[in-house]
């Protein structure tokens, strides 16, 4: 599908991003801005911006009503949410496609399923991806707790459901440090993420982390574009990421590329997303971790080994 005008409902590098790829494509940018980003370079290089709130962002990048305000106003044929803010908020992409308004990134559906970490593993489960082995759902209270990691073995990781960003995440490696791990992740999750279940998998000791970038048409298929490798992070946050990855052997890293588009395409997926994996050094075993339903913030390097555009081919 051609765009005539594409809003983005973004800021900063990844705003940027997509409106170099509209002049490229002869596709009108439309950008919208806080009051505090006024003179921010995504405003300056847009072909028209419009204000949409106060410097806050849950007063203007996040309200809904605002960004769909201009969208009409400006006759935009399509939104573009880039990564953080909105773009894996389900309600949005929803409330972009009834207002007859293309959302440029997965469906409703493809957001809610992956978005919880909880019914992904699911659903990964059901497709036959491996996963991590782990409790059968959520942890009622400790006492399950307790009970889970037994069964599961020590050390075990205890996640938030909702969790991300290193946010509701935490090791024990022993019934003592259990309680208090499952208290902090449940808090976190509560007050972060606005959801306190948890549930336990088994603590990789000698991971790397690997993921996948996936692509998916609306007709059903779904390629990938190799690995990118973030192995290296500090508190659970990535601080380098390497394409390729020379740490996983070959033929792993293929078998993996393999499995991520068919975790893709067991759920539909259309658009740009990462599916993650956990590989086991011991092992050389590897797990599905999550999905990322959006561009995210290391695609650069994606494009810098293939030589895809992966905005334009959004």
């Amino acid at each position: 599908m051609v765009f005539k005008r594409v809003l983005i409902a973004n800021r900063g590098e990844i705003a940027i991003r997509v409106i170099r790829c509209c002049r490229e494509l002869g596709i009108e940018s439309i950008a919208v801005y806080s009051e505090a980003d006024r003179n921010s370079a995504h405003v300056l290089l847009a072909d028209r911006a419009y204000v949409i709130g106060p410097g806050p962002s849950k007063e203007s990048y996040l309200v809904i009503d605002k960004i769909l305000e201009v969208a009409k106003e400006c006759g935009a044929d399509a939104i573009h949410p880039g990564y953080g803010f909105l773009s894996e908020n389900a309600e949005f992409a929803r409330r972009v496609e009834a207002a007859g308004i293309t959302f440029i990134g997965p469906t409703p559906e493809n957001i809610i399923a992956m978005g919880d970490k909880l019914s992904s593993r699911d659903l990964m489960i059901e497709a036959g991806v491996p996963t991590v082995p782990g409790s059968d759902g959520a942890i009622r209270d400790l006492d399950h707790a307790i009970s889970e990691s037994e069964r599961i073995g020590y050390p075990v990781m205890i996640k938030a459901s909702a969790g991300g960003g290193g946010k509701g995440i935490r090791v024990a490696h022993s019934q003592d440090e259990l309680a208090s791990a499952f208290r902090a992740c449940q808090f976190e999750g509560k007050n972060y993420f606005g959801d306190d279940r948890v549930f336990i998998e088994r603590f990789i000791q000698n991971p790397k982390h690997i993921e996948i970038q996936v692509f998916g048409d609306k007709h059903g298929n779904v390629v990938h574009l190799f690995e990118r490798e973030c192995s290296v992070q500090r508190r659970n946050q990535k601080i380098i990421e390497e394409s390729p990855s020379i740490s996983v052997p070959q033929e792993v890293r293929e078998e993996m590329g393999r499995v991520a588009v068919w975790a893709a395409e067991a759920i539909n997926y259309v658009g740009a997303g990462t599916v993650e994996f956990i590989f086991d050094n011991s092992t050389k075993d590897f797990f599905f971790m999550e999905m990322n339903t959006r561009l995210q913030v290391e695609h650069p390097i994606t494009e810098m080994v293939t030589g895809v555009d992966l905005v334009q081919e959004q």
